[in-house]
């Protein structure tokens, strides 16, 4: 079973936040950032991540997603970021691999951005934020939930449900990750500066992009991975915008084989410690 602990992190020109982070494992650390769908949407999976290989996987809440609060000076993407740089800053964590879905995956890309010694690499899983011409992603604020399941998995079938079938708590927990998504990525959930800063990373990337996905298609996928230098570029079969929940052994085996073949990520010891098999 893992934990859940509250934090209180004070990024610089934001002052003190309230963060809930939930923890599975030990070992290797690594940071998960969940989407718009909400922290729910990675929970089995970091369950699954620890319990598979000796690592320690932390899955903080966004503020305001989940029923918490957000404060009003956290409204932005490049916020969260810097939040969860003073957060691995105050656990004092080291050789960090960060990994984001969706809006989780533009906030790892911010992280990357700080260039903080602590991070050691990242995976983009189906990420948003940038820009590609001719590829927008899909207007969620748009779409009815049907719309977003049908676009959003391979096979809706298992994933799909009625809001309004939910209770009310429920209900009012979901509106507030619709207002947080809006509060922090816009309605466009894209920043046009951000492929062009992202030619200045030189860290190991692994983007992982569903083969079924239609919120991002695969030639967004693709541009996002040619953004970055040192980005390496994996489709996912039948698959669609939530890799971790559709299909997470193709993920796990992914991050694995990734930190296999490649002795810069996640430091000297990867292949022995983090993902002994």
């Amino acid at each position: 079973m893992g934990t859940t602990t509250q934090y209180t992190v004070s990024p610089d020109g934001i002052g003190p936040v309230e963060v809930s982070v939930a923890e599975h494992g030990s070992g290797q650390p690594f940071l998960l950032l969940h989407g718009g769908a909400g922290p729910q949407s990675v929970t089995e999976f970091a369950e699954k991540f620890a319990a598979a290989h000796d690592v320690r996987v932390l899955t903080p809440t966004h503020p305001g997603f989940g029923g918490t609060a957000r404060p009003e000076a956290l409204a932005t993407v490049s916020g969260l970021a810097a939040l969860y740089g003073a957060l691995l800053d105050q656990l004092e964590l080291a050789d960090v691999t960060v990994i984001g879905n969706s809006m989780g995956g533009w906030i790892t890309a911010e992280i990357a951005l700080l260039k903080s010694p602590r991070v050691s690499g990242i995976v983009l899983i189906d990420a948003v934020g940038i820009e590609v011409p001719g590829h927008p992603v899909a207007d969620f604020f748009s779409l009815s939930m049907d719309q977003v399941f049908e676009l959003s998995f391979h096979n809706p079938e298992p994933f799909r449900f009625d809001p309004a079938t939910l209770p009310p708590a429920a209900q009012a927990v979901a509106a507030g990750n619709r207002t947080a998504l809006a509060a922090y990525a816009g309605t466009g959930m894209s920043d046009p500066t951000l492929a062009a800063r992202l030619r200045a990373l030189e860290i190991p990337t692994l983007v992982l992009w569903g083969d079924s996905d239609r919120i991002v298609d695969t030639d967004y996928g693709r541009a996002y991975a040619a953004a970055i230098p040192m980005a390496r570029f994996q489709l996912l079969t039948d698959t669609g915008h939530s890799p971790q929940l559709e299909t997470p052994d193709q993920v796990l085996r992914a991050i694995r084989d990734s930190a296999d073949t490649d002795s810069s990520w996640g430091g000297a010891d990867t292949d022995s410690s983090a993902f002994a098999h």
